[in-house]
């Protein structure tokens, strides 16, 4: 299993309505909107760094107020 944290830049606005949109995905656990250079940060698991990617390009990216994302995989060092 892969997790990672996905940072989200939306249109002016809209930060609440994507996080609860985010929320309702599979392997989301957690979407907060937040201050700062990114509206919403995301937390989200998938079975390999192959299905994140399909996550996040075809469920999240997709979204009506999404501007640009950032993914960010967790490494256990």
């Amino acid at each position: 299993m892969v997790e990672a944290y996905i940072l989200v830049q939306t249109e002016v606005g809209r930060a609440a309505d994507v996080a609860r949109e985010i929320a309702g995905i599979d392997g989301v656990t957690q979407a907060e909107d937040v201050t700062g250079p990114y509206d919403v940060i995301v937390r989200a698991n998938a079975d390999d760094i192959d299905a994140l990617g399909r996550m996040v390009v075809a469920r999240i990216q997709r979204l009506e107020g999404i501007a640009r994302t950032l993914t960010c995989p967790i490494v256990k060092i």
